[in-house]
């Protein structure tokens, strides 16, 4: 329960008014449920007695004090007879039973405005709590490191957005609420039992820890099942979100059944869990209404008993019992719910914990070094790093990039030239060695300034679900249309664009789904172009064209990296011959560097990469 804890102290907390406010009206609404209940008392003896013999009923009920504290409500509901039967020689029977029956139904409004309010705050409360959580979550995510997601599934991390926030708003604040009004509950109802009938009430006091020793039974096991079954979920939307982004390669590859049964496997699976998880946490709820039906049984027969002996009850105070009693097992039975559904929704906040504690991983120092600007350039100084341990991706390698020119990085697949990309952006942290910007090393700068100064186009084009204009303001949300238009001019992607239905409003689609390769990707360097970053760093950028519009991005890019510090990462050597410096990588080594004259006098590996492409 120690999540539950962070998880309330962090979010909970600032909604405290809510929580209280809502808790002293399900209190106030708990005491009016009690009250309305016995405010029947009056009219049943009225009904029960007759206008005839109302002396006759008050007679009864005084001959019925003893002394100690059970006596005290009788005295107490002797006085008040004595007060009922003052103004029912006053007003009549007939008329004095009305008012009753208006009052009565006075204390049930009051009770329910009670617990609308209750309720009111409680929203107030959940939907903050909520709120909060997910911003929180999402914050979060966009903090963590790239690395964070190459080792999760897309699906947990939005089931755990979605269903474990939902979890938290939905059940545990509830039950958490619960926790505070149910106790109150039950003790102003025992306290009312007890002082109609203390040996009735001693019955119910025998069946209540037998309750709640079910329940924590049922509770303890649910929490592992609810863990299993959010995983399973996650690795559900997982499977669905790979089958909605590779439709086209399973259907040209046929493999709809082979996707068709790892869905049902993991289908079955959650069904399996569900099923388990279902089976205990419904066994609670029937557990306690059976044993408080038991209890009520042998409560009608005791006093039963007690009335036909003459033994202190009469008839109206039985009905008031039972019907107080039958009151009691409600909140009983959302008290064992409650602990149930705290039990199954640790899981939840186990996992949420997880994730806002989750290492960034990209740290800054506590004084960073605020650069606005590159004026001598970038070094990559002996930088090794690897994914996972004892499996080096980059060894040893130093790259000079000076101020204003571009170096081109080629090889062939699996090299680390795109790894080296990554590290300039500082998606993830050298293993050894340093990146120097300006001499100064890259993990001491601050990162969000840092990055202002980078462009990035990618081998992979990645948009969004909005407009053209949208996508491409997307480096520079301040940009004016007459900017985006260039942008757009100089990437060759306003012809197209123009073309669309509603021009730049035009919604692309999913990931741009709407799109072709080459217009999309078009519109990805639109985007850095937009931004004017001093840094360029260019992943494959042209690959996705067809060679009409790569000849025609290429001179955009060409002039774009005039005067500019570029990275480019090339398997199309075409495209880098004019490259101030090229860098042939082999298996996370750098084998080669000079310009495309230098390396084919050399006549080693980038002489043969220039070959295979038949370019001379």
């Amino acid at each position: 329960m120690s999540s539950l804890k962070k998880i309330l102290k962090q979010f909970a907390y600032p909604y405290k008014k809510y929580f209280f406010s809502g808790v002293f009206f399900n209190i106030l609404y708990s005491l009016f449920s009690v009250v309305s209940v016995l405010s029947i008392m009056p009219i049943l003896d009225m009904l029960l007695g007759g206008s005839v013999k109302q002396q006759e009923t008050l007679a009864h009920v005084q001959e019925q004090i003893t002394d100690g504290w059970s006596g005290w409500f009788t005295r107490l509901k002797y006085e008040f007879y004595l007060y009922l039967q003052h103004n029912i020689e006053q007003v009549g029977a007939k008329t004095f039973l009305t008012y009753l029956c208006i009052a009565v139904v006075c204390l049930f409004l009051l009770r329910n405005v009670f617990r609308y309010i209750a309720q009111y705050f409680i929203v107030l409360l959940r939907s903050g709590v909520s709120k909060d959580l997910r911003l929180a979550m999402f914050d979060k995510i966009l903090a963590l490191p790239v690395s964070f997601f190459t080792e999760r599934k897309k699906g947990d991390i939005m089931i755990r957005l979605s269903g474990d926030v939902g979890e938290v708003e939905g059940n545990i604040l509830n039950a958490i609420l619960e926790l505070f009004r149910t106790p109150f509950s039950i003790l102003i109802t025992l306290a009312s039992l007890l002082i109609i009938s203390p040996s009735l009430t001693i019955i119910a006091l025998v069946v209540l820890p037998f309750m709640a020793w079910i329940i924590s039974s049922i509770g303890k096991s649910l929490k592992k099942d609810a863990r299993r079954g959010l995983n399973e979920s996650g690795n559900v939307l997982s499977i669905i979100d790979e089958t909605l982004n590779g439709g086209k390669v399973i259907k040209i590859f046929n493999a709809e059944e082979s996707m068709r049964q790892r869905f049902m496997n993991s289908v079955l699976y959650l069904r399996k869990l569900s099923i388990n998880m279902m089976k205990k946490y419904e066994l609670a709820s029937p557990s306690s209404e059976f044993l408080g039906s038991v209890a009520m049984i042998v409560i009608t027969w005791y006093g039963g008993t007690l009335i036909l002996e003459g033994k202190g009850m009469d008839l109206s105070s039985f009905l008031i019992y039972i019907a107080l009693f039958f009151q009691l097992l409600e909140p009983a039975k959302t008290l064992s719910t409650s602990l149930t559904n705290l039990h199954k929704g640790s899981a939840s906040t186990d996992r949420l914990v997880e994730t806002l504690e989750t290492s960034v991983q990209i740290y800054e120092p506590e004084n960073p070094v605020e650069l606005t600007e590159i004026k001598q350039g970038i070094t990559f100084q002996n930088v090794e790093f690897q994914y996972e341990e004892k499996q080096p991706v980059l060894q040893d390698v130093t790259i000079n990039i000076p101020i204003g020119k571009t170096v081109a990085i080629v090889g062939q697949s699996g090299g680390g030239k795109t790894t080296l990309a990554n590290l300039l952006a500082r998606f993830y942290d050298v293993s050894g060695g340093k990146i120097l910007i300006d001499g100064h090393d890259l993990r001491d700068l601050n990162l969000k300034s840092y990055r202002k100064l980078l462009g990035m186009v990618t081998q992979e084009s990645i948009l969004f679900h909005d407009t053209i204009a949208n996508n491409i303001k997307l480096s520079n949300p301040n940009a004016s249309m007459d900017d985006v238009m260039n942008a757009a001019r100089v990437a060759n992607a306003l012809e197209f664009i123009e073309r669309q239905p509603e021009g730049f409003d035009t919604s692309i689609g999913e990931g741009g789904a709407k799109l072709s390769g080459g217009q999309k990707q078009r519109i990805a360097i639109a985007r850095a172009i937009l931004k004017n970053p001093p840094v360029m760093i260019l992943d494959e950028a042209t690959s996705a064209l067809d060679t009409q519009s790569e000849r025609l991005v290429q001179e955009a890019l060409d002039n774009l990296m005039t005067n500019r510090t570029s990275l480019v990462i090339a398997h199309r050597l075409s495209t880098i011959i004019n490259a101030d410096l090229i860098v042939v990588m082999e298996r996370g080594k750098v084998i080669e560097q000079g310009t495309h004259q230098e390396l084919l006098e050399k006549n080693g590996t980038y002489k043969n990469l220039i070959d295979m492409q038949k370019f001379a």
